[in-house]
């Protein structure tokens, strides 16, 4: 039985008509069989779009819609509502791509309009196919994990915690806080780092509804959203945390105190292998290293470990082992955040030759008052104050063999440094600034840049340093100034690299845990930049600051509430429709090969054996995500994808090759 097909070609204003003679493709288009009805619109997906789908759905009583228009990745949700609103399954629709596809990549309007045609032509003819597909319903566990304990996982726990929903926050490390635990003040404003973030982190230890899990690992994800099981390894300690009261008994009499590179103070300081992190850690426990730890790698420290001895508590558990511990959530936000290059990888800056070529935040841990030196400048190999201070911008960023984005806080993080370095030097130090482009486009900064410029002994030069030069006594620096088009020799004492932000080293690693994307940079993929920003591909799965992209603690802490509502809205929800274009089994041509298992990135598949004796692969439609690798693998067919069956595409090809 023939089907009524009605096509609808978008202008998208000029995006499409400029490149593509969309009267040509209305006509011709009503020439092809089974269509019924074809018209244009400037704007397909306005009011008045979608009110003309409607109505002609019900004046043409049609059973297929084609829409050519831009790509599905934007509207193909807000057109099948339309359809479905007309009175047809909203799985009856196709989507022409004829923006990405054709008009935004070819110049030639005749072509680019035949190709448009040859586009609707596949799409009618695969619409001819289509059948209703109706979805099913899943209960959501009103509980969300939350990966990352910095500023903007605390953000987000909080949110959620706030709408009455559980939230289990994992940390990697021993303590929340992140990077900006390590900051001593956040610009533009020089408000105190600790002052703003302490009683964040203090919220989240006393907040009913979060359970903090610190020194953790997520090790599986299972399930799909709404009902997502997960397993948390919980490292061991060696100290027993209901009993710690955090006094530091244990790190002064510790045989390794002092010995060991801190890694909060970005080994600048020293720390026992018993430690702390910082004085305002949550929790305030101690923690052993076990890299380090006398006891655990050799089996003796001494004649008796002085740990034990110190700690009134009784709280030193040698015994202790990792545990694993599952969680039910309905959702995950990814907050992870970021790693700085490792400026090792930078030969000619120096970073390998002298003590005194550090990175920000190694800067920012000597102007800490909490830091290793209290917060008194020194060059760390004389323990000397400097009387010149150089700092290097965009090391690594904006490179072509490193990193080609700008870590947009490098600029301002160096400016904050100058204010901070007066302060407590004086007029009498000399600060240098080698810059390529100083990037100050947030809310206040470019002020705060003009009032940093204006500061006496300090020096801006617009261009790149060739090498950072190590002598005995001196350090010095050769850089072409390309606003005075002169080269200039730098004689300085210390050098501060500012480092591009990258992915954090294990972000490969927990986007194949969380069956996530990452763009070709390595940082966290989002669905959409503009209409998803913290949307995943992965339904239920978002992302937040700075594992998303670099940015400031001001957009990271917006994305983290924003990430907080969108999963909210999730939560909110009792029951849950599936996505139903997915895989399924034709258990005649199955032969139990199991290619399509091996293949499937969501362990969605499994062999069922029968009671006849017969094997065949089974989908799990919790689990399924609908990305076709199993139907494109399989042999024999067996595999196939709703809405994306062979007789439906292999028409399609047809057409339009």
């Amino acid at each position: 039985m023939a089907k009524k097909i009605g096509v609808f070609v978008c202008h998208c204003g000029v995006n499409i008509a400029a490149t593509v003679d969309v009267k040509k493709v209305v006509d011709y288009a009503k020439t092809l069989d089974d269509v019924v009805v074809s018209k244009d619109y400037k704007y397909m997906c306005s009011n008045v779009g979608a009110n003309l789908i409607k109505d002609s759905i019900k004046k043409y009583k049609l059973d297929s819609v084609v829409i050519a228009c831009c790509s599905p990745r934007m509207h193909e949700h807000t057109f099948q509502g339309v359809v479905e609103k007309g009175g047809i399954n909203a799985f009856n629709l196709e989507i022409a791509n004829i923006r990405e596809q054709c008009s935004w990549v070819h110049d030639d309007k005749e072509r680019a309009t035949e190709k448009a045609k040859a586009l609707v032509r596949g799409a009618i003819s695969k619409a001819r196919l289509l059948e209703p597909i109706q979805t099913s319903k899943i209960k959501v566990t009103p509980a969300a994990l939350v990966v990352g304990g910095g500023v903007t996982g605390i953000q987000s726990a909080l949110d959620l915690a706030e709408e009455g929903y559980k939230v289990y926050l994992v940390e990697k490390t021993p303590s929340i806080g992140g990077r900006m635990a390590q900051l001593d003040k956040t610009f533009p404003t020089l408000d105190c780092s600790s002052c703003i973030l302490t009683p964040k982190m203090m919220e989240v230890a006393n907040h009913p509804n979060i359970e903090l899990l610190t020194y953790s690992e997520v090790v599986t994800v299972e399930g799909s959203i709404g009902n997502y099981k997960i397993k948390v390894k919980k490292k061991a300690r060696f100290v027993d945390m209901d009993k710690c009261t955090g006094c530091g008994d244990c790190m002064n009499a510790c045989r390794m105190k002092d010995r060991i590179p801190s890694e909060f103070d970005e080994g600048i300081g020293k720390r026992s292998a018993i430690y702390i992190p910082f004085p305002q850690a949550i929790p305030l426990k101690a923690v052993m290293d076990k890299d380090h730890c006398l006891m655990l790698t050799r089996g003796k420290c001494g004649d008796h470990p002085l740990c034990v001895e110190a700690c009134e508590a009784d709280a030193i558990d040698f015994k202790q082992k990792d545990e694993e511990i599952e969680l039910n959530v309905g959702v995950i936000i990814v907050a992870t955040g970021y790693d700085m290059l490792d400026p090792s990888s930078i030969y000619e800056y120096g970073y390998v030759h002298s003590s005194n070529v550090i990175t920000t935040l190694q800067m920012e841990r000597l102007i800490s008052s909490s830091g290793p030196t209290g917060g008194e400048i020194i060059c760390p190999s004389n323990g000397e104050k400097p009387k010149s201070i150089t700092y290097i911008l965009c090391v690594g960023s904006r490179d072509e063999t490193q990193c080609t984005w700008c870590c947009r806080i490098g600029c301002m993080s160096a400016l904050k440094h100058v204010y901070l370095l007066k302060e407590k030097l004086g007029d009498t130090v000399e600060i240098n600034v080698c810059y390529t482009d100083i990037r100050s486009f947030g809310k206040g900064y470019e002020e705060f840049y003009r009032k940093i410029r204006g500061m006496s002994n300090t020096n801006f030069f617009r261009g790149r340093p060739s090498e950072v030069k190590v002598y005995p006594d001196k350090i010095t620096i050769d850089v072409f100034d390309t606003m005075t088009n002169k080269l200039f020799e730098i004689n300085t004492d210390l050098v501060v690299l500012v480092p591009a932000l990258v992915p954090r080293i294990d972000a490969d690693d927990l986007a194949r845990t969380l069956h996530i994307s990452q763009g070709s940079d390595g940082f966290y993929l989002e669905a959409h930049p503009k209409l998803r920003p913290v949307d995943t591909f992965t339904g239920g799965v978002f992302i937040a600051g700075c594992c998303q992209a670099p940015k400031d603690i001001q957009d990271s802490v917006a994305q983290a509430s924003g990430a907080a509502a969108r999963a909210a809205d999730i939560l909110s929800k009792k029951e849950l429709e599936t996505e139903p274009l997915i895989s399924y089994v034709d258990e005649e041509l199955c032969s139990g090969c199991s290619t399509c298992i091996s293949v499937c990135a969501y362990n969605a598949i499994e062999l069922v054996k029968e009671n006849d004796g017969s094997i065949h692969a089974k989908v799990n439609e919790a689990l399924c995500m609908g990305c076709g690798a199993c139907v494109a693998a399989c042999p024999s067919g067996a595999m196939q994808q709703r809405g994306f069956k062979d007789k439906q595409i292999l028409p399609m090809i047809n057409e339009i090759s």
